[in-house]
């Protein structure tokens, strides 16, 4: 048996020095062990094809998962999902244009569930974060977002939310053109 002892020095330290890693530590290390729990997906099972490259954003397991046009790259990603189902839109879809430093305006229809939200440049209070890829539907795309408390959750108003640097990393190998399977 081994002889541990505590007193009320070590324990505030231990506490104290827990206060001081930072949040973004702290949401790496859970968002490693979400993505050890999500299962692989094969592109065959959504696509006949890679073309340039394929997304599958899995609303259910809240994950993202991309393949590179070859087929050498697979990465997974935990995501923010639509708050309801009336709010997912699922489907095919397409990236038709990627944005660093995208600016947000408010669709009619949260503008009349929120009517004190305004257009918002880029910037820290942006909900869209740093980087964002639109698809050829209107108001729906993949975006980074600051709030790191809404990857994993449902909190989106239809997008699919990540983490600012998942996101960046998704946007440099993501080419226009990209089909998106949102299931």
């Amino acid at each position: 048996m081994s002889n541990v002892t505590f007193s009320r020095r070590r324990l505030l330290g231990v506490a104290s020095a827990a206060l001081l890693v930072p949040a973004q530590v702290r949401a790496d290390d859970l968002t490693r062990r979400n993505v050890s729990s999500f299962a692989a997906q094969d592109w065959r099972d959504h696509f006949s094809e890679l073309g340039k490259a394929a997304i599958v954003a899995d609303t259910a397991s809240r994950a993202l998962h991309f393949w590179s046009g070859d087929g050498t790259d697979y990465r997974i990603y935990p995501t923010s999902v639509p708050r309801t189902d009336e709010l997912t839109k699922r489907g095919y879809t397409t990236i038709v244009r990627k944005k660093v430093g995208p600016d947000w305006t408010p669709t009619a229809s949260q503008r009349e569930r929120f009517p004190d939200w305004r257009y918002m440049p880029p910037g820290p209070d942006n909900p869209l974060g740093t980087h964002a890829m639109y698809f050829d539907w209107p108001a729906y795309l993949i975006h980074g977002t600051h709030d790191t408390r809404k990857i994993g959750r449902r909190s989106s108003d239809g997008c699919i939310g990540l983490f600012n640097s998942n996101v960046e990393a998704l946007f440099e190998v993501t080419p226009i053109g990209t089909q998106v399977r949102l299931i």
